[in-house]
């Protein structure tokens, strides 16, 4: 049976080149084997004890094969594969957590002293009773890479917009302080400490660092660990390709803010690795990278970058980027899950994203779950993007995000967003530039105030896009919003019109200012359903005056939507339990008993009509086929789904 899910915008299939391996050796690494040594022969019987010493070792068609444990090494290998069917691969043997740690346990602590937890006068009897502790750092722990020395910001920072952004975050040290597995939080000052519970900070000179835990608990009761290296995985040569990291969990890498961006995972510029069924914990900025790593590398005439899978894994608490791809073509991304991105919350550093790709060509970005981005996209393609799909992913719990998917500066090809749920995109913005207009005396205003923002899909100079069949609900601003960009166009080809998009088949849902919003009306919307939308949600923004409009002046002056319809009943998202359920409402639309009611209500999703299916988008969220006549929507029914 065809993969519905798998068929690019351009009618062709993604190409699959994964083949099964037959591997001529099994190099074993047992850390926790009591007869492990790098002297041994890798034997089931004589393990290494390092994976590095396998790494050396490894050659095309062999498998390394780690045992549980914690690995508290960074993982150098020597070489790559040759093609899909003699690829090197690295995977965790099944009988415990095969754990690769950026971070050492540290256990000498003192009672931290010299330094002023008060900072006015008075207020040293309040603090008397914080209990500080300092670790001073052992410089044999680092071997050349110490991130308690170095801040978060890396090389490349001249686009930095430092007027508009808290530059904390970028100025903080790499270095992370673990008790128990819980991320510490830093401070930029010692008395901040008398503020803070579970926090540390470092010294100058990063040679010390003092930490407070919960409860001021003593740290000797706990376990304490320190990251002292910038990754877990990682090659120090370029282009090694056909790899294979699978099952391997790689935690508390002191990466810094990209770019350059390089991961806890890093393919360090290859193609044709596969990563699958991993986790990536904690890492300071970036979690995986797949691409090019940085701009200002010389380009390698014929070099592929990309064509690589991550599959099944889970991505959890990266400070800045979950994945990282800079011209990364060809790249199946499926089935992850990447939750609590963003938490240094630089956004502004223009990388920030649980998936942040430039150049996406040819591209399959499926079945993804995203969660709780913190101030930064879900997934944001940057530039020069074609023929890549985004489709049956859940982008649910944007905290305090702009957008949930960005597509940027894309003038060239067709690019499709389709079956996916996008849910609760709360808005980066300060209500407090919001301005309080009492009375009537903003509804006569056509332009929303653009201190707010929050939308669904957001496009910044893209062209031909095609938004078709999704559920995109509780958007603070808009669910689509597009905008030209002219003066990045010639060059790089990295501008647009954000012109003739294709809006089709989908549902908006409760968003606050509106569900579509076209720069111009050289732009296509049909078959859509508005539900729980009031007021003018359907907006022209050029020529001017801007045109905020109901679904019926939409149909009758623009031409849009002429099968779309209104509908007036809830839907409840359980974004833990992966539910999603219909519930009737029976609070009234602003404009009732207007046009809503003259189109019988709709007060079920059983009351809605059918539209006809497109071409473009065959199967449904869950790859089933679709038929002639299909609701709008990434589902056939809403009363009851499992997402998950």
């Amino acid at each position: 049976m065809k993969d519905l899910t798998a068929i690019l915008p351009d009618g062709t299939s993604f190409d699959f080149w994964e083949k099964d391996c037959t591997y001529k050796r099994t190099l074993h690494v047992a850390c926790g084997d009591a007869n492990a040594s790098d002297d041994n022969d890798g034997s089931e019987q004589r393990p290494f004890a390092t994976i590095n010493r396998a790494a050396e070792l490894a050659e095309p068609g062999d498998r390394v094969l780690i045992h549980g444990g914690i690995y508290r090494e960074c993982v150098r290998p020597r070489r790559g594969g040759t093609d899909p069917e003699h690829m090197i691969s690295y995977e965790a043997a099944g009988d415990g957590p095969a754990v690769i740690r950026a971070s050492e346990a540290v256990r000498s602590f003192r009672p931290s002293t010299g330094w002023r937890l008060w900072g006015r006068p008075g207020e040293r009897e309040v603090k008397a009773g914080v209990r500080v502790f300092a670790h001073d750092l052992d410089p044999d722990m680092f071997r050349g890479y110490n991130p308690f020395c170095a801040v978060n910001i890396l090389h490349d920072r001249l686009f930095i917009e430092y007027d508009k952004t808290d530059m904390t975050p970028y100025l903080n040290r790499r270095g992370c302080v673990f008790c128990d597995g819980r991320a510490l939080r830093q401070v930029a000052l010692y008395n901040q400490l008398s503020e803070q519970e579970d926090a540390y900070w470092v010294e100058a000179n990063g040679q010390t660092v003092h930490f407070r835990l919960a409860g001021d608990e003593s740290p000797e009761n706990h376990l304490i660990e320190l990251t002292v290296r910038e990754q877990c995985f990682a090659p120090s040569i370029p282009f090694l390709s056909y790899i294979r990291v699978k099952g391997l969990a790689c935690e508390h890498a002191a990466t810094g803010a990209p770019v350059p961006q390089r991961g806890a995972i890093s393919c360090f510029r290859g193609h044709h690795w596969v990563i699958e069924g991993c986790q990536v914990n904690w890492s300071n900025a970036v979690g995986i990278d797949v691409g090019n790593e940085c701009w200002h590398h010389e380009i390698v005439e014929g070099q592929i970058i990309g064509a690589s899978v991550v599959r099944g894994c889970t991505i959890r608490d990266a400070g800045v980027c979950g994945i990282a791809g800079l011209f990364a073509g060809h790249m199946l991304i499926e089935d992850n899950r990447i939750e609590g991105t963003g938490w240094q919350r630089m956004e502004l550093s223009w990388e920030a994203g649980a998936i942040k790709l430039h150049n996406s060509v040819g591209g399959l970005i499926r079945r993804n779950v995203f969660i709780n981005t913190i101030r930064a996209d879900h997934l944001w393609l940057d530039c020069g993007n074609e023929n890549t799909r985004i489709t049956s992913n859940l982008f649910l719990n944007g905290i305090e995000q702009r957008e949930a998917i960005f597509i940027e500066c894309t003038k060239e090809g067709v690019n499709l967003i389709d079956n996916n749920v996008i849910w609760n995109v709360e808005g980066r913005f300060d209500p407090a530039k919001v301005p309080v207009e009492p009375g009537s005396s903003g509804w006569y205003k056509l332009r929303e105030n653009e201190a707010v923002n929050g939308y669904g899909v957001y496009c910044e100079g893209t062209d031909r896009l095609i938004v078709a069949h999704n559920l995109i609900g509780k958007c603070r601003h808009s669910g689509y919003y597009a905008k030209p960009v002219g003066f990045r166009m010639g060059g790089w080809e990295r501008g647009g019109t954000s012109r003739k998009a294709k809006i089709l088949n989908n549902i908006f849902y409760d968003c606050g200012e509106a569900a579509i919003v076209f720069p111009t009306i050289d732009n296509q919307s049909e078959g859509n359903l508005y539900l729980c939308m009031s007021g003018g949600y359907l907006r022209v923004m050029y020529p001017e005056p801007e045109t905020c409009l109901d679904l019926g002046t939409w149909q009758e002056f623009n031409g849009f939507d002429r099968l779309g319809q209104q509908a007036w009943f809830g839907l409840e998202l359980d974004t833990d339990a992966l539910t999603l359920r219909e519930h009737e409402r029976w609070d009234s639309p602003f404009d009732a008993p207007g046009p809503f009611h003259r189109e019988g209500g709709n007060r079920h999703s059983t009351d809605l009509k059918a539209v006809p299916a497109l071409d473009v988008v065959p199967g449904d969220y869950f790859g089933k086929p679709r038929g002639d006549a299909v609701l709008p929507g990434p589902f056939g029914d809403y009363r009851d789904i499992r997402l998950k």
